[in-house]
């Protein structure tokens, strides 16, 4: 990974990475939702670094019928409200509500959903982008579409990302 500057891209996982994880269930609203200590001073070093910030998401629990996209888009509406009320930025968000049983559904780890950024963003280049998160399919969706990987936290993974930290925060700062 060289000098990260305005011409890279942040890919970011949701769960795990930028708020608690649920185990064996999902945020299906607002209350549900919980920062992870230090992501919005993270978010903050983010906006001043890269030129694009993106999130990419899988969400079965729409797909199970536990919660609906509109469910989805309060909750990162929530987010990116409180992101931003801390000079942080996110230019786009990714869902895939499908379900893994799905056929030619677009989850991580298919790279479908940062094809879907780069078709949005033409300026997104791969070689200059940057995929942070939790797990083993995040890594494989950075691996995929040719980007450097990072892994928040101690989760065992099959692949092993390029960089690992404690948290987003850490990342963060090594960029200042």
């Amino acid at each position: 990974m060289g000098k990260i500057d305005k011409s890279w891209t942040l890919f970011l996982d949701r769960d795990g990475v930028v708020n608690v994880r649920l185990v064996d269930d999902y945020v299906k609203n607002i209350n549900e939702f919980e920062f992870l200590p230090g992501v919005l001073e993270a978010f903050k070093i983010f906006a001043e670094t890269f030129g694009k910030i993106i999130i990419v998401t899988n969400q079965q629990g729409v797909g199970k019928g536990l919660m609906t996209l509109d469910d989805v888009e309060t909750v990162h509406g929530f987010m990116m409200q409180a992101i931003e009320s801390q000079k942080g930025r996110v230019d786009a968000i990714y869902v895939c509500p499908q379900l893994k049983s799905d056929p030619d559904n677009f989850r991580k780890p298919s790279p479908k959903m940062a094809f879907m950024a780069q078709h949005d963003f033409p300026e997104i280049d791969f070689d200059k982008s940057v995929m942070v998160g939790d797990s083993n399919s995040d890594i494989e969706f950075g691996r995929n579409a040719g980007m450097y990987t990072i892994l928040i936290g101690d989760e065992a993974v099959k692949c092993r990302p390029d960089r690992r930290f404690e948290s987003l925060l850490k990342f963060a700062k090594i960029l200042k």
